[in-house]
């Protein structure tokens, strides 16, 4: 069962993307091949102006990523970063059992941001 702060983020999912406007491209496992987590970030002077997110779909993934997206908005892009998906557990109230890697997966996708011009994603 999901926590109240999950289910919030999955019957009212915010900053689904892609952002056409993002600096920062970052993905956690293989969009259109099993679970995943793409993510795009805008960025000016270091903080975080927008935060966007798209996943395979499961309330776990959405909650886990909607959450972040929430928690990185107005935030500098280096503090960002240093959360953990335990942490992302802690502020969503949990997820079911065996769920847990989604959050993992969410934070995963911030790690892995590169700037839009290195990734030739477009957004």
């Amino acid at each position: 069962m999901l926590s109240a702060v999950a289910a919030d983020h999955v019957q009212r999912p915010r900053n689904q993307g892609p952002l056409e406007t993002a600096t920062h491209y970052g993905v956690s496992g293989s969009p259109g091949d099993g679970p995943y987590v793409e993510l795009w970030l805008e960025v000016e002077g270091g903080t975080v102006c927008k935060a966007a997110y798209r996943t395979h779909g499961c309330p776990s993934s959405v909650a886990a990523s909607s959450l972040l997206c929430q928690l990185a908005t107005g935030r500098e892009l280096e503090r960002v970063k240093e959360l953990t998906g335990d942490e992302l557990l802690l502020v969503l109230g949990g997820l079911p059992e065996g769920k847990e890697r989604f959050a993992h997966m969410a934070v995963e996708s911030m790690r892995n941001l590169k700037m839009m011009e290195e990734t030739g994603c477009p957004a």
